[in-house]
């Protein structure tokens, strides 16, 4: 069933990328408060299903030109790779490293160091999973 909402449609162009900025954010502050990459995935997921309801998955897939289950492995791979750096350096398993402070447009004073690309993982994984079972529960054969 298509949806034909012109309402729903205008504003969600903005409201999508509102919502995808405010899981970048989310992502970026959750070493320090509350968020990470768990629940910086699940925002951004939530902003795909948003254009899912409002227009219909063949756009969805011309935005996103990527199949999810890849951005799945892709994200396991980080985060296990980077746990792994620990492990060759004779550490513990997901030690981290090096602490970097840049400074982001829009976002501000942020760290970046190895639990970042730990997380970056989990987004992937999570944005993957999730759009992952969304397709495939809103798939019609």
């Amino acid at each position: 069933m298509k949806i034909n909402n012109l309402v729903l449609q205008t504003i969600t162009k903005v409201i999508v990328f509102l919502i995808l900025l405010y899981a970048v954010d989310l992502f970026f502050a959750g070493h320090y408060t509350p968020g990470g990459g768990f629940i910086g995935g699940l925002m951004a997921s939530g902003a795909i299903v948003l254009l899912l309801i409002a227009y219909d998955i063949k756009l969805v897939k011309k935005i996103f030109p990527v199949n999810f289950i890849y951005v799945t492995a892709i994200g396991l791979l980080i985060s296990t790779l980077t746990g792994m750096i620990a492990v060759f350096s004779n550490k513990p398993f997901l030690t981290h490293f090096f602490n970097k402070h840049v400074h982001l447009p829009l976002l501000g004073e942020t760290s970046l160091h190895t639990a970042a690309l730990f997380d970056l993982g989990v987004f992937l994984v999570v944005v993957g999973v999730t759009m992952t079972i969304i397709q495939t529960i809103g798939e019609d054969d």
